[in-house]
């Protein structure tokens, strides 16, 4: 393998290909707009959705590939679901299916032999069908409850042979009916947290609250001296110190900016026991920035960025419950 520039014959083929492939979606999104599709997407989604049982996906060869991948979505997204293979689904695989469930079925041409057992097996125990397939006249589509017909479009490969735009399609719908059954259903961030509790999703879904330090909190009172400021900036170990009046309500804070800008202000660096003994409040930052303590560990990243800060003080009812640091959202993957 070498760094030299594609072929100009391969590159234009590539750039052909994206070209076929956006065709494709925009006749998609046509069909769906326009024609019958969009209604069979409703009614695809509202089965899924009202369903009491699982998604049961399945297709074979590249349609297979996207079955899997659409399952995972699903499973993902508060759908139970579960790829079977068509051909395994003959040799036991379909006694995990009951009348409960529900089958979204992939073929292309819809008339791909290996599902037969499975659509026989669904018509005999009242199973749902949904049929995703560019054959409007298929035995897929005849045999299924709902037939989501797709746009028989040209495929990117070269030769119109290799399975590319059309699996594209394929994708695009499920998913799409996946995102159609999670508002449906209500599926919120937080049952997205549920779902994903590893990873960056899982980090970025994680509430301040996980996150957040609550011991030992760098606070003062209002009526303290620069000498307290510095001690509890010095040992706390933040960098910022937080003032809180007599109801515990947080009134202010001083960073280690404020503490550096003080020192060298008026007589220079020189700091003078009088100097120390200045008021709190006469240096203190009024109206922090803070967080409440539910709100996404994604979102607080967004505001220490946006606000040029890398620390702020978690606060419920104007009260100081916890501190949180840029590294500390770092260290777990939110960025």
């Amino acid at each position: 393998m070498t760094d030299s520039p594609l072929p100009k014959p391969a590159l234009a083929a590539a750039l052909h290909a994206i070209e076929i492939t956006r065709t494709g979606i925009a006749a998609l999104e046509e069909a769906a707009l326009h024609g019958p599709l969009g209604e069979a997407i409703d009614k695809a989604i509202g089965i899924v959705a009202e369903g009491k049982g699982r998604l049961i996906v399945t297709g074979i060869g590249k349609s297979g590939h996207i079955a899997r991948k659409l399952a995972a979505t699903f499973s993902s997204t508060g759908t139970a679901a579960y790829y079977v293979h068509p051909t395994e689904a003959g040799h036991g695989d379909l006694g995990m299916v009951d009348g409960s469930d529900v089958i979204l079925a992939l073929s292309w041409s819809g008339e791909t032999t290996e599902l037969a057992v499975v659509l026989a097996f669904a018509k005999r125990f009242d199973v749902p069908v949904i049929a995703l397939t560019a054959g409007a006249e298929s035995t897929l589509a005849a045999a299924a409850d709902v037939a989501l017909i797709l746009p028989r479009v040209r495929e990117a490969c070269p030769h119109n042979l290799a399975p590319t735009t059309s699996t594209v399609l394929q994708l695009a719908i499920g998913d799409a009916i996946a995102m159609g059954v999670m508002v449906r259903r209500g599926f919120s961030e937080t049952d997205f947290h549920i779902f994903h509790p590893g990873g960056k999703l899982g980090s970025q879904l994680r509430r301040v609250s996980d996150i957040m330090h609550t011991e030992r909190l760098p606070l003062i009172a209002a009526d303290s001296r620069m000498t307290d400021a510095i001690l509890a900036i010095s040992s706390g170990g933040f960098g910022v110190v937080g003032v809180v009046d007599g109801d515990g309500h947080l009134i202010g804070i001083v960073t280690d900016g404020d503490l550096r800008r003080f020192v060298h202000s008026d007589l220079g660096p020189q700091l003078s026991a009088s100097k120390l003994e200045t008021p709190v409040a006469q240096v203190m930052t009024r109206k922090p920035i803070t967080v409440a303590p539910q709100i996404f560990a994604a979102e607080a990243l967004d505001l220490l960025q946006n606000r040029k800060i890398s620390v702020l003080f978690v606060v419920e009812n104007e009260k100081p419950i916890g501190i949180l640091h840029t590294l500390d959202l770092l260290r777990i993957g939110v960025a």
